[in-house]
């Protein structure tokens, strides 16, 4: 697929971390190699766009809440991770599938690749994988799925054998589903439908992007699961799970 745009939702105000001195998603985590050699450290956000880039994504956009302009002064125009990336400001509190719609009119005819920027996950060729099987034909979205027991968190998602969704359960109490959604792409299709379900409605209270998916699988969208069993996922958005990645991306001294 030559024609993919990535989309990271970046409207959060981070207030289960605050008060932070810059946005979340530019959170050194790690270290990494700059092009004259130097060890230099890792903001959370380069994970989720360097695993874009390995699986052939050229073009991004950051969707930001105004005053998170530390972003596009840290990624610039985005040589730092070898693609080309562009920022939009979205002004609605309404939830993630407001602020991706933001986008709507750069992404006729081109597949959505979706990620958050303040999140970690493995496998490296997750979005490979998900565009693969979104190549094959037949569906409108892919999700990609890794397990997980903090189901009150997640959205966790049902599914068949043969990786067709039949339903997805937003940060449910209890439930015996062991596999979340964490990254998505998607057809055209599916653009249009999510662009059809925002406009002109000011819900009383925020929407979860999983919400639209559902409303899609209700309407006779097709949307298929790439599971990844031995996968993980850590969302640092958290003071718990920040510490965790911050021990995990910490190289042991001496």
């Amino acid at each position: 697929m030559s024609n993919v745009i990535g989309l990271l939702p970046a409207g959060g105000q981070a207030t289960r971390l605050s008060p932070l001195p810059l946005s979340k998603e530019l959170y050194p985590l790690g270290f990494r190699t700059s092009t004259d050699g130097r060890t230099v450290p890792k903001v959370v956000s380069h994970y989720l766009l360097e695993k874009m880039q390995r699986a052939g994504i050229a073009k991004a956009f950051f969707i930001l809440r105004p005053g998170k302009w530390d972003i596009p002064a840290y990624y610039g125009d985005g040589a730092l991770v070898q693609m080309r990336l562009g920022y939009l400001t979205v002004q609605v509190p309404y939830g993630v599938p407001y602020t991706l719609d933001q986008a709507y009119p750069f992404l006729q005819g081109a597949t959505v690749a979706i990620g958050f920027p303040d999140i970690l996950f493995q496998p490296e060729n997750a979005y490979a994988a998900l565009l693969e099987r979104l190549a094959r034909g037949g569906a409108d979205v892919v999700l990609g799925l890794f397990p997980t027991k903090n189901f009150r968190k997640a959205g966790m998602v049902q599914f068949d054998e043969i990786g067709y969704v039949q339903q997805i359960v937003e940060k449910p109490q209890q439930t015996d589903l062991t596999y979340m959604w964490a990254i998505a792409v998607w057809s055209p299709r599916f653009t249009e439908f999510l662009h059809e379900f925002v406009s002109g409605k000011i819900p009383d209270k925020e929407v979860p992007i999983g919400d639209v998916i559902q409303a899609g699988i209700n309407a006779g969208l097709r949307v298929e699961a790439e599971a990844f069993p031995d996968g993980s996922y850590l969302d640092v958005g958290t003071p718990d799970d920040l510490a965790r990645a911050i021990r995990q991306l910490t190289p042991p001294e001496g």
